[in-house]
């Protein structure tokens, strides 16, 4: 099973649309059992997968804040066989509060998720910012892919997620714990993006992806029909870029050697 994050501590950079349309993608047309698991107050990951959120339980803050329920009871299915949901909504934002007191609470997320077998990814989608959400969420992957918007901002903004990432592998003692891929988004035919493209090249020459994600009308329009591009436009530019990075995602499934060398490289950190 592969448990992979996208994150960025930056909202607007697609993190959703990736998610979304990338799971999707792996159980449609890979024929992949996955589950996205929605851990941003906006729920957006499951209004793109056609659920109302609002109100909506039991959802992701009552799985990670209750002793009892499991993840069979709070995933949902959705309208592509093979992937599940596990929604949230504005009651997320307690999160941090209700769990303070916990010794457990910077691993929630990982304990909730131990012993699945049904699943040969999980996908989870995280919020635009570096808490105790974000601290769990990289505490239960062992990947973590990061979607760029194509600004200067962007670019500094990825370098810091860098930086986070390789933090709390050593914080959590998580040697397999990697960025596995840098995703160029909202890309333009313009001198500024090109530009921008070619310093996260010269930066991240392992990491990124070979596919910049170009901004497509359809994308938008199929979440807000609370679809994914599968289902509304399949044939679309969107659709196109989005199966290389998927292709491209399966084609950097860790081997057994990638724990072994960080844990080196951390050793000599």
């Amino acid at each position: 099973m592969r448990r992979i994050a996208f994150i960025n501590e930056k909202g607007g950079t697609c993190k959703t649309t990736l998610c979304v349309n990338l799971g999707a993608y792996l159980a449609s047309e890979k024929q992949k059992r996955v589950l996205v698991v929605d851990l941003d107050t906006q729920g957006h990951a499951g209004k793109s997968l056609g659920l109302d959120v609002r109100g909506l339980s039991p959802n992701v803050f009552d799985l990670l804040t209750s002793d009892e329920l499991t993840v069979n009871q709070v995933a949902r299915a959705t309208a592509t066989p093979g992937l599940d949901v596990v929604p949230s909504n504005k009651q997320m934002a307690e999160f941090p509060l209700a769990v303070a007191s916990r010794a457990d609470r910077d691993r929630r997320l990982d304990r909730v998720m131990q012993g699945l077998s049904l699943y040969d990814f999980i996908l989870y989608d995280a919020p635009p910012s570096m808490g105790l959400t974000s601290v769990n969420i990289m505490g239960a992957c062992e990947e973590v892919v990061i979607p760029v918007a194509l600004t200067y901002l962007g670019l500094d903004g990825c370098a810091e997620m860098v930086e986070t990432v390789r933090a709390q592998a050593e914080a959590q003692h998580k040697p397999e714990l990697r960025v596995s891929m840098v995703v160029p988004t909202l890309y333009r035919h313009t001198a500024l993006a090109d530009e921008i493209l070619g310093k996260l090249k010269a930066y991240f020459p392992g990491e990124l992806a070979a596919t910049a994600l170009g901004y497509n009308v359809k994308l938008d329009e199929a979440q807000s029909h609370g679809k994914t591009i599968w289902e509304y436009a399949p044939s679309c530019a969107g659709a196109k870029m989005l199966r290389a990075i998927g292709d491209e995602l399966l084609a950097r499934a860790p081997s057994k050697s990638d724990a072994r060398r960080n844990g080196v490289a951390q050793a000599r950190a």
